[in-house]
């Protein structure tokens, strides 16, 4: 009954209004991540952007600019990831809110030794709820947009999060597909984790974002983005990560087989 409600639902799903042609080629020119996909990869990732377009909400807070050309380029950003998984993948929320810069949201840490419980304001450049929004910042945006390959991506970083969210918490393992085992993800995972928790404490330069240590979910969000900005430098770093990346996501844009 579910499967079949499900096709009766794609079927009176609104068909998404392509996207023009000038706009499309504009966006594959500000976007060096997209550069490198083959003619059917970039097909496939404007029909996705376009459901990406139709079906979610992306609103300007706090004074950004948000055109057309920037919704477009958020929603192409976002459906990098799920080129191979499919769209989905992104289903169950429908807001993009979008700040000019970084923004301030209230923390509340329970300590758990001492019971206490205090209250702070964080700096975000980027966040993601289960099946809330996903918050941006356009100054870091565009800031990937100029420096494309140095392994950071707001976008996919807070994609990779919703992803992961998917899976059952946020806790570094995604839906996997049957020919990726979980238990081989958690293992080759949890052994990157540990080796880079220690090189971090350990005062040590990282190839990898230090931030990456903060918690396995973060973890995994950050070799997400740098998989897909510079997928080189996780081949480098943790070629074991690197080669369940790509047997989740395919081969990066612009990268060869492992």
């Amino acid at each position: 009954m579910f499967s079949l409600l499900r096709r009766l639902g794609e079927r009176f799903r609104p068909r998404p209004h392509p996207i023009d042609d000038l706009a499309w080629e504009a966006t594959l020119a500000a976007c060096a991540l997209l550069q490198p996909l083959t003619s059917d990869e970039r097909l496939r990732l404007r029909e996705l952007a376009a459901q990406f377009l139709s079906e979610k909400q992306i609103t300007a807070l706090a004074g950004a600019e948000l055109d057309e050309p920037r919704r477009l380029l958020i929603a192409a950003q976002a459906c990098l990831p799920v080129l191979a998984l499919g769209y989905e993948c992104l289903r169950g929320w429908r807001q993009v809110l979008v700040y000019p810069g970084e923004f301030r949201v209230r923390r509340e840490h329970h300590d758990e030794d001492t019971g206490v419980i205090t209250e702070g304001d964080d700096s975000l450049i980027g966040e993601a709820w289960e099946h809330g929004p996903l918050v941006l910042s356009w100054a870091d945006i565009e800031q990937d947009l100029a420096d494309p390959h140095a392994g950071f991506n707001v976008i996919i970083h807070e994609i990779a999060h919703k992803l992961d969210m998917r899976g059952g918490g946020s806790d570094g393992v995604p839906p996997l597909p049957p020919e990726l085992p979980r238990g081989e993800w958690k293992r080759t995972f949890q052994r990157a984790y540990d080796t880079h928790c220690a090189a971090v404490d350990a005062g040590k330069e990282t190839g990898i974002d230090p931030y990456a240590a903060e918690s396995p979910d973060e973890f995994f969000a950050c070799l997400v983005e740098a998989w897909y900005s510079n997928a080189q430098l996780v081949e480098a770093e943790m070629p074991a990560v690197a080669g369940l990346l790509q047997r989740l996501f395919r081969p990066a844009p612009g990268t060869a087989a492992i």
